[in-house]
This record gives C-alpha cells, structure tokens and sequence, in this order.
C-alpha cells in the first residue's frame, strides 16, 4: 500500500507526517510536490497541515489552485481516499471537495495544545471502529479552525453521518468550555457524502509515538489504511 504525502510551499507537517506513517505504522510513502501533475498511482493521498504558500488571501486559497490539486480532485471523484489534516483540511473545503469553511478562531489566537475528540460519524469507514465512549487526546496548532457552515447545510451534514470527531472535554462531554475555536456544534473534522474524503482540524501524526507520551493519533491513521486495504 503506497500513501501520498503533498507538501506545498508552506507546508510545514510533511515530514511529521511522513514520519509516522513510515516508522510508526509501516506503511509506504510517496512524497508528492504541489507541481506534480502524477499521483504515482498511490491507494490514498493526505494533505498535511501548515500554511500553504504563507497562507495569502485565506488559509488553503491559493494552494487550492495547485497543479497536484487537479489530480487529487480526479481521484477523489472516482473514489480515492483522501484525508485534509489542519491546512490540509481547509485546501479540502475549499476545494469543494468538503462542505463548510474555517474561519478565524474566536479568540483570534493562535492555539497550539492537546485537546479531545470524541468519535462521532457511525458510517463514515475513518471513525466507524472507533469507540465512542473514549475520547481521543490529539493536539491542535492552528489560527483558523473555527469550522462553520450554514444552519441548512449543517443540518444535512448532520443527518448524513458526516461529522467525524467533535471537540470534548477529557471524560467525553460535549460542551463550550472543551471547544478551542469556537467551531459550530464543536465540529473538529467531516467528511463528504460519498465517504471517502475526511477532513480534521487536530493532528492524529502528532499523536502517534510512544516516545511523545500518547498513542492516540493511530488508530485515527489506520482507519484510512484499513479503509483503502479492504478495497
């Protein structure tokens, strides 16, 4: 199983990333460049976090246009599975490839720390096997993860099974207080409706080592490879 790792000038969790999947878990890895116009025939594709040609106009708006993007756009449309972690995620949205946007956090500070997730979507293959009643500890570092969208389009992305994880607090709870960026219904990452491309906010690669003291990130990146390997 080949996995794609974009980077983009700006890109600055490539290697973190690239890191884990290959001494972490042991998968292969194909790194990927924001020119290339060849997915190498990989079986998934993630695009890591950072701030993607600085971050101009708003975050994710200019790589979106990058000539890797084209075929990332091609593949997920014949299926591929594709995971947007941080930057990645809002190159995703807006992309169009994942419905809603991330703005400015509310504090308008830059957050970096640990905070939980607590698996949500049923149906979505990414989070299926993970345990619902166990939250997740994952770090975040970002200045806009405020996920947003508007009420008939949350109320369709909630009734199609397509929020991922949601911010908690540390027994699993819900709540304003446990959210970090103020995001709507304390969304932290979704996905389309087809399932196969998943977006999220917190940094699962960061979370992957039992050198860094917390192993909670793998089960998150092995959904998606048990995912392509059940194909």
């Amino acid at each position: 199983m080949k996995i794609g790792v974009v980077t983009f000038p700006g890109s600055n969790c490539n290697m973190d990333m690239v890191h884990a999947l290959t001494n972490d878990l042991g998968y292969e890895v194909v790194e990927l460049w924001h020119k290339d116009s060849d997915l190498q025939n990989v079986d998934a594709v993630i695009l890591p976090g950072g701030f993607s040609y600085g971050d101009y106009l708003r975050s994710g708006a200019i790589a979106r246009f990058s000539k890797i993007m084209e075929e990332v756009i091609k593949f997920a449309d014949k299926g591929g599975k594709v995971l947007g972690i941080c930057n990645g995620f809002q190159i995703l949205c807006e992309a169009g490839l994942l419905p809603g946007t991330l703005m400015h956090n509310e504090s308008r500070k830059f957050i970096c720390k640990n905070v939980h997730l607590i698996p949500v979507s049923r149906t979505a293959p990414l989070t299926a096997s993970l345990d619902i009643k166990t939250p997740l500890m994952i770090p975040i570092a970002h200045g806009e993860g405020n996920y947003f969208l508007p009420e008939a389009e949350l109320e369709e992305l909630e009734a199609n099974d397509q929020v991922l994880f949601r911010y908690c607090d540390e027994a699993g709870a819900v709540n304003s207080n446990a959210n970090p960026n103020g995001a709507i219904n304390n969304i932290a990452g979704v996905c389309n409706v087809g399932k196969n491309v998943f977006g999220m906010m917190p940094h699962p690669e960061r979370a992957c080592s039992a050198d860094l003291g917390n192993t909670d990130g793998v089960n998150i990146l092995k959904g998606l490879m048990e995912l392509v390997a059940a194909e």
